[in-house]
């Protein structure tokens, strides 16, 4: 985080060292915009197949929202079925070979900033490894807080 080009620089460097410890086939941030309702995926680890930008709505009533936004629990989707269950893009996320994923909370000050999402294989993720995920989310509060900073001040 103390390199330049902040907070693209700090979100490759996570990218690249969750792909070394957890492991990966896809790797997403996304951003929460609280104030227009909106999130926004941030970064992502294959923007040719599976790019950054692009807003939508915060769906309130969502599985995702009750568990990590609101909650602040780590989601798990421990297999294919899962994925259909729970992601409307499951076509494209299963194309790329993913039957799995996590989404960890990145959380300041009681409030869920956006969430690392992590996607795999079938079974790739489980509770087993919440301690070292929550970790990795705490190394990214300074660039989804430096994103949100920014969003308040000038908009998305």
């Amino acid at each position: 985080m103390a390199a330049p080009g902040q907070p693209e620089a700090g979100l490759r460097a996570l990218d690249r060292a969750l792909a070394a410890t957890v492991g990966h086939k896809l790797f997403t941030v996304l951003v929460l915009n609280h104030a227009a309702g909106q999130n926004q995926r941030y970064y992502t680890s294959r923007p040719e197949a599976y790019p950054a930008g692009g807003q939508k709505p915060i769906d309130f009533s969502s599985e995702f929202y009750r568990t990590v936004v609101t909650a602040g629990r780590p989601r798990f989707l421990h297999d294919r079925a899962d994925i259909v269950r729970a992601l409307f893009d499951h076509k494209l996320v299963l194309s790329l070979g993913c039957e799995g994923a996590v989404n960890v909370p990145v959380r300041w000050n009681g409030r869920t900033l956006g969430g690392l999402n992590l996607l795999d294989a079938a079974g790739r993720y489980d509770e087993a490894q919440m301690p070292l995920l929550l970790t990795f989310a705490a190394l990214a509060v300074p660039a989804l807080l430096h994103i949100t900073r920014n969003w308040t001040e000038v908009g998305p």
